[in-house]
């Protein structure tokens, strides 16, 4: 399927070198705000440059639209591309909040478009065998579930761009911005929260609405308790990676961004050696963007840039179609509410 892109910052680099690494899928061309970055994008990529979003749109040979701008500016964008029949794959956060996402799933239902989120996380081996291993009841009953994210964003980061570090085009700070896609890996595992209570607080950083450091404890609907505890105030000189932790009753998986640093279960089973072998991770393992944000390979992006234009020629729901993307943004927000109010109970 022919793709097009709107935006032409890092992150729509991030999204050319994916599409020209898929099977399924050809990059036609890009539009941004402004089109001597378009332009200059484009050349590296050889595809189209158009002068404005709306000639990218109108262009029939455009099958679906990635969308690469700042998180507090992907509802307009949405909402044209999909009134001009173009299926879409926009970045997290899906919008900075719930109702914001539940306006443009609307859109693209009435219009019969595809809207799916990017959550590359989801798309490595390590988490698939985890997911597989919960659905097989390898852990019995799931009692505790962790994420952990303690990354470092210098005030430069900050400092690059007046969006970022606000409450309306970042919708947050080290929770909807570097955390999420570990908090969609928690609930992609553990399954709906029931409520939330929370901290937070901007720690280090300076001249930022939002917070860099924030601590939840959650309550799944399951039974379970958790915490989610990010930040991005928290320095490192290779990066500490990102976590999930799931234990129960009869198992214990400890991820650290791509791999285990635990995998131990009451009853072993024939695909444990090899993912023993394969899947565990070195205590030299450094963190996979937890220092810097450019050092992140497009592999995860290729893989769910794939499932999705898969999904919509077998006419089927992508794996982080639009309602599994609001999710993250939903818990956040509750976090974000929990934290806000004097650390009050939020239920989702």
């Amino acid at each position: 399927m022919n793709f097009g892109i709107i935006g032409s910052g890092m992150i729509a680099r991030f999204h050319a070198e994916a599409i020209q690494a898929m099977s399924n899928g050809t990059l036609k061309g890009i539009a941004g705000r402004s089109f001597d970055k378009t332009k200059s994008l484009a050349a590296d990529f050889d595809c189209q440059a158009y002068e404005s979003i709306e000639e990218l749109l109108a262009d029939p040979n455009i099958e679906i639209v990635t969308i690469a701008t700042v998180s507090g500016a992907h509802l307009d964008p949405v909402i044209a591309a999909a009134k001009a029949g173009k299926h879409i794959i926009c970045e997290k956060p899906l919008e900075v909040t719930p109702e914001r996402v539940d306006e443009m799933l609307q859109v693209c239902a009435e219009n019969a478009v595809t809207c799916a989120g990017i959550f590359n996380r989801r798309f490595y081996p390590a988490i698939e065998e985890f997911k597989q291993a919960i659905d097989a009841g390898r852990f019995g009953k799931i009692t505790m579930a962790e994420a952990s994210i303690k990354w470092y964003r210098d005030q430069a980061y900050y400092d690059s761009g007046a969006w970022r570090g606000t409450w309306k085009l970042d919708g947050g700070g080290a929770l909807m911005n570097q955390s999420i896609h570990t908090i969609d890996q928690l609930l992609y595992l553990c399954g709906p929260v029931k409520a939330v209570t929370a901290n937070m607080g901007c720690l280090i950083h300076e001249g930022i609405e939002v917070e860099d450091t924030a601590v939840a404890t959650v309550e799944f609907e399951s039974g379970a308790l958790g915490v989610i505890h990010g930040s991005t105030a928290c320095w490192s000189s290779d990066g500490h990676p990102a976590e999930v932790h799931v234990c129960g009753e009869k198992g214990s998986a400890f991820m650290a961004d791509t791999s285990f640093r635990v995998w131990d279960f009451m009853e072993e089973q024939s695909e444990d050696a090899r993912i023993k072998k394969e899947l565990m991770t070195t205590s030299a393992q450094k963190g996979m963007g937890a220092n810097d944000p450019n050092a992140i390979d497009f592999l995860g992006h290729q893989r769910n840039f794939e499932n999705v234009v898969a999904a919509i020629q077998e006419g089927r729901e992508p794996l982080t179609n639009g309602a599994e993307a609001r999710r993250a943004v939903a818990l956040i927000c509750a976090i974000y509410e929990s934290a806000q109010n004097g650390s009050k109970r939020i239920e989702l």
